[in-house]
């Protein structure tokens, strides 16, 4: 499920942005601050984030600027009320990707998210190489050496989680928020046996791996 991380201060357009999102079939997580919104950024995925300007402590463009230094390249469209044009330019230069100015039309909110998202898939190649395997995401298969490898849908979600993130650290956490989902109770073990299992499928050497690295006591880092 698509989701997106709204960052609002004030209750009633909070409510009413989780309500209308909700209903479109996304998933929404809502948080007051922009210190909140950084570090939720830092623990877990989102595909998309909805970003108030006007937020206490840092402001919406101190949160875009710092989430981008971390390399997070997920969608972010700035809600603000203020109209000059400066203001905007701002928001974009710092790497939101799109504004969207209150009041604003629900119906144009939702046709704004569903292009940002339709972008952000648009970046992902169709076929991605790393040492003798290739992903083929539109098939959802990975060869090596020209054959298919079976993999587990599971096992192709984890894989495609890793390779987005690709030469950064990832948690367990993040993994089994992603991949699993937030509401499945399992334990971070399972995560470490797909990893190994994943290995088996495309570590020329699993015991000693190039591309699925572990890092000790936090998770994983995917190495192309």
């Amino acid at each position: 499920m698509t989701c997106i991380l709204v960052v609002e201060d004030e209750p009633g357009i909070a409510m009413a942005l989780e309500d209308d999102l909700q209903s479109e079939g996304y998933e929404v997580e809502v948080v007051r601050d922009g210190q909140s919104a950084i570090q939720r950024t830092r623990e877990r995925s989102f595909d998309l984030i909805l970003l108030d300007v006007m937020l206490p402590g840092k402001d919406g463009f101190e949160v875009c600027r710092e989430v981008r230094r971390t390399d997070v390249r997920t969608p972010i469209i700035i809600l603000t009320a203020k109209t000059q044009e400066a203001e905007k330019v701002l928001g974009l230069e710092l790497g939101a990707d799109d504004y969207v100015t209150k009041p604003y039309s629900p119906r144009e909110l939702r046709a704004r998210i569903k292009a940002a998202l339709r972008r952000a898939v648009g970046e992902q190649p169709d076929v991605y190489t790393f040492g003798d395997a290739e992903i083929d995401f539109a098939r959802r298969e990975l060869r090596r050496a020209g054959q298919v490898i079976d993999l587990a849908p599971l096992e192709f979600k984890l894989l495609a989680a890793f390779v987005r993130r690709q030469g950064r650290v990832v948690t367990r956490r993040q993994l089994l928020d992603e991949v699993w989902g937030r509401e499945t109770f399992v334990t971070e073990r399972v995560v470490d046996n797909q990893v190994t299992n994943l290995r088996k499928k495309i570590e020329v050497a699993p015991a000693k791996p190039r591309h699925l690295i572990s890092v000790r006591g936090i998770g994983y880092r995917f190495d192309g």
